[in-house]
């Protein structure tokens, strides 16, 4: 249509228009009985202050949008054969979803003490927002939703991300106008020159313009009209505007918008399933323009209250203390006429279900939504088919993630037929050496394409947009939709989701305590180009944090890998795409790296995820005088380094080398699943001989994980300070003091009696780091004994 205006035909019969009606009435009735009621939930006596609760906590403003919208949604289903889910933008929109879910009876099914009848209504009003109930935000206890609302602006991410090879699906997604003001919800409007009409689902934005945030207007509403338009047309989506406040005249509105909007997504994937269409489509989306608070009071104590900010929250706030506010309330609730929408035993009548979806069809049962129950596993290859020949310890090198690349590679064509895996990142697969999957799918791309343009494809499964905010949307959508994937990212860039990750990280942790809520694939990332040869492009683009970022949440959910070479990264990324309900951070180098292991080695030590490396140790078998550890593949290559140093200087020294590849296993066992007992901590860094820790990160987080240990006295941590600049690599070791010849001075300064026979070794350590330092400003790269090492027995 070329008009944004609404239909102005009438969609709906006379008995249409009631059913739709007493479902809106009836669900936006259960909306505020949540916020406000503990018992008599359906009014069968005189209001009194005991069945309100004590403390008022929701919010009501969002509300009635969103069950109008969910309402119609339900409408077009029935009518149109749909396969939908909704998602729910605005913050704390809770109670609507809720409500809708509970009338559907998705909620009751799923949730048995919630019964369908008066004694269940009471139950779902007075676990609202109450100790030992349930969130104010659309939570995973509820059914139907792949979003939780703590935190505005991933909503069209995640809607993208359920639809990517998801055909069938339609992906509804509320937008709040407060959440649009967010970054990431601008950036996510272009994810529609991503989505494939052929071999994905259609996303349908409903950008819901109620006026105002918590205490100030909304920018978006407050626009001209046709300036959003132009914002939207823009974008590149089609907007058809639905407006107003008189519930019969948006009834029939909506459902007519929708009609339209149905039928003209079904016509762009015909066209372009049928080869008829092969250019982008300029997608519907649909602006509702209704009050905030729509249908609550009008006016509270003299002042205005629907239609404005005083509406977000609670809107008679002094119920219990105020008789006017108390019978405000009544005449409020009773305004829907309740009697009408819920019989004598307190279920809903069947004119408020008939337009109410069956089966698998409501969208609070839809398993879309409950992605663990239509997972499968991946066909994944076995890494050892991908693995480097390893005759000896360090003969050999590779660039990790370019080998990791070839196995991404296989696990695309494995997948292929499924098309239920993808790889996302941020305009960085080539430069982080993965580009090897180019060869079993392109860079999904929907906008115009030039011939010097490389591996765009309409189809392809490589997602690349410059925002990390979109690409962990559209992951999370994914997974929590029941398919796979891997995030790939520069170590320090991935900061810019780090609110991101503790909701999906809240999400897993909560879902775990919901019986219905079925195991979806983890979430895995792959940070590269990390702190340590990131010496090319400075100090901004050098941070570690993520690991510490991750390492404060729930044990349950966060894993942390540091492989030190090629062959352990191929076992650790196998391991995390066959894992289920955890974030998996993979931090490993695109440089050439040496091999240490080989396939077996490498499967094994990951198994244990720490381990002694006898090869490496001097005077294997004998009690140490020092502990070397490893986190991390440069720490791993000082430390071995330094090794051959001490080997040569002081050849009576027992050193043992103990690497960490499984980062929460420094951990007590109390603390972390993959924790170590204190025996087993003991067994591998002794319980009084010194430590010397070179780790990948922060230092901090070492003395952290191991304080209650024995040994940590013993314990000394080196690792990146906040040194850094456009520099070499090995300066940026020796800046944070990790390099080789540091490590060797530790091991002289802590190992008893060193000190008074070693000051000769010392010192040569000592003049090896000046010398380094002249020697790269001078010459502009790393000394020759530095760049030529090599490990040997």
């Amino acid at each position: 249509m070329s008009t944004t205006e609404a239909p102005s035909r009438a969609a709906l019969t006379g008995r249409e228009l009631s059913q739709v009606d007493c479902q809106w009435r009836a669900a936006n009735y259960l909306a505020a009985g949540q916020i406000y009621l503990m018992d008599n939930p359906l009014l069968r006596e005189p209001l009194t202050p005991g069945h309100v609760k004590p403390r008022l906590l929701g919010h009501w403003g969002t509300s009635p949008g969103l069950t109008f919208v969910y309402a119609h949604l339900n409408r077009a289903i029935v009518a149109h054969d749909l396969d939908a889910i909704f998602v729910t933008g605005p913050g704390h929109g809770g109670p609507a979803l809720l409500a809708h879910t509970w009338l559907e009876g998705s909620y009751p099914e799923l949730t048995p003490d919630v019964t369908q009848d008066v004694a269940g209504m009471r139950t779902l009003f007075r676990e609202f927002s109450f100790p030992g109930g349930v969130p104010s935000h659309v939570a995973p206890v509820v059914p139907g939703s792949i979003h939780e609302g703590g935190e505005l602006g991933y909503s069209l991410a995640h809607a993208y991300g359920a639809a990517f090879d998801n055909p069938d699906l339609l992906v509804a997604c509320v937008i709040g106008d407060g959440e649009a003001e967010t970054g990431p919800l601008a950036a996510s409007w272009h994810a529609n020159k991503f989505l494939d009409p052929v071999h994905d689902g259609a996303v349908l934005p409903v950008l819901h313009l109620n006026g105002y945030k918590i205490a100030n207007p909304t920018v978006l509403s407050r626009i001209p009209r046709d300036e959003l338009d132009d914002l939207l047309r823009g974008y590149g989506y089609r907007p058809y505007h639905v407006e107003g406040s008189d519930p019969a005249t948006m009834h029939q509105a909506m459902a007519a918008t929708l009609d339209d909007v149905v039928a003209e997504i079904r016509d762009i994937q015909a066209a372009a399933r049928s080869g008829a269409a092969t250019g982008r489509p300029r997608w519907p989306v649909i602006v509702l323009r209704s009050p905030k608070g729509w249908t609550g009071p009008s006016e509270v104590d003299g002042v205005p209250v629907e239609g404005t900010w005083r509406a977000h929250q609670v809107p008679l706030p002094a119920v219990r203390e105020n008789p006017d506010h108390l019978a405000a309330l009544e005449r409020w609730l009773r305004s829907y006429r309740p009697e009408e929408l819920f019989d004598a035993d307190g279920r809903p009548t069947p004119e408020v279900t008939a337009l109410i979806p069956s089966g698998t069809r409501r969208m609070g049962a839809s398993p879309h939504a409950n992605g663990g129950a239509l997972l499968r596993p991946l066909d994944l290859p076995d890494p050892r088919d991908h693995a480097p020949r390893v005759t000896e310890p360090g003969t050999s090198v590779h660039e990790p993630t370019r080998v990791l690349g070839r196995y991404l590679r296989e696990v695309a064509e494995r997948s292929a037929g499924r098309r239920n895996f993808r790889l996302f990142g941020p305009d960085e697969t080539a430069s982080n050496r993965l580009d090897a999957v180019y060869q079993a799918t392109g860079k999904g791309w929907q906008a115009a394409i030039e011939p010097v343009d490389e591996h765009l494809s309409r189809d392809g499964r490589v997602l690349e947009v410059l925002s990390e905010h979109l690409c962990q949307g559209w992951l999370e959508g994914y997974l929590l939709t029941g398919r796979h994937g891997l995030f790939s990212c520069y170590e320090a860039f991935v900061h810019i989701v780090d609110s991101m990750v503790n909701q999906h990280i809240k999400w897993l942790r909560s879902s775990r305590d919901i019986p219905w809520r079925r195991p979806v694939a983890s979430l895995n990332y792959l940070l590269t180009s990390h702190v340590w040869r990131q010496d090319h492009n400075g100090f901004s683009h050098q941070d570690p944090g993520f690991i510490d970022h991750v390492a404060n949440k729930s044990s349950e959910v966060v894993r942390v890998y540091l492989p030190p070479d090629t062959n352990t990264l191929l076992t650790v990324a196998d391991h995390c795409l066959r894992s289920r309900d955890y974030v998996n951070v993979i931090v490993a180098g695109k440089n050439d790296t040496p091999d240490w292991l080989d396939a077996e080695q490498a499967a094994l030590h990951c198994a244990r995820g720490a381990g002694i490396w006898e090869w490496a140790s001097t005077h294997p078998g004998h009690e140490p005088d020092v502990v070397l550890a490893c986190a991390g593949d440069a720490p791993t290559l000082e430390v071995l380094a330094a090794v051959t140093l001490l080997r040569e200087h002081l050849p009576e020294l027992a050193v043992r080398v103990v690497n960490v590849v499984d980062l929460m296993r420094l951990q007590p066992d109390t603390e972390h699943p993959h924790g170590m007992t204190d025996r087993e901590f003991d067994a591998l860094f002794t319980r009084d001989r010194p430590v010397i820790f070179a780790y990948h990160g922060y230092p901090w987080l070492i003395h952290r994980l191991a304080y209650r240990r024995a040994n940590h006295a013993g314990l000394h941590v080196r690792g990146y300070k906040e040194r850094g600049t456009t520099t070499t690599p090995f300066d940026m070791l020796v800046l944070n003091d990790m390099d080789r010849f540091q490590l060797v001075i530790d091991v002289i300064d802590r190992v008893p009696g060193l000190l008074r026979t070693a000051g000769t070794t010392r010192q040569a350590m000592a003049d090896a780091r000046t010398r380094h330092r002249r020697w790269i400003r001078e010459h502009g790269e790393d000394l020759p004994e530095v760049r030529e090492w090599r490990w040997t027995r």
